[in-house]
């Protein structure tokens, strides 16, 4: 029963990871994005809430905004930086937010522990992980400079 219970769920899973795959290959990639912050490369910037494109008909596509015309044939660069920050930004939100349970979580440990070695010990290591939790996310946020640096940018 467990294995049955165990592939259904696996299945599942899986379904739910590959359908948005299937339906997003169903249609054309857009030559285009709307950029959700201003971002500079090799001296071109281009604003926030504008579109990066190869050219005006292919910011068509996208929908309004103003046009960042000196994107040019940097523009899936100025894209990949776009969705970089977005997420980078996803991850600190969560780590430090998860951090912040850890940290509610050890202090309630340690508060309840009444002098258990073992408690405390726990008590402690939740806080020591929600510290190397907002490390990491701290971290997270250097990744599109170092993209930037990688590519050349």
């Amino acid at each position: 029963m467990r294995k049955i219970v165990s592939a259904i769920t696996l299945i599942g899973f899986l379904g739910i990871l590959l359908v948005p795959l299937v339906v997003s290959a169903q249609e054309a990639p857009k030559e285009c994005c709307v950029l959700k912050r201003a971002i500079e490369l090799e001296g071109v910037s281009c604003a926030a809430d504008s579109v990066a494109a190869s050219n005006a008909a292919s910011a068509a596509e996208c929908g309004a905004g103003p046009y960042c015309t000196d994107s040019g044939p940097r523009w899936g660069m100025f894209c990949l930086m776009n969705t970089m920050y977005s997420i980078t930004d996803w991850i600190f939100v969560i780590l430090v937010g998860l951090a912040g349970i850890f940290v509610i979580v050890g202090a309630m440990t340690l508060l309840m522990s009444s002098g258990a070695p073992e408690k405390v010990t726990s008590g402690r290591n939740y806080i020591m992980y929600a510290a190397i939790g907002l490390v990491v996310g701290l971290l997270s946020k250097a990744v599109p400079a170092l993209v930037r640096l990688i590519s050349g940018m």
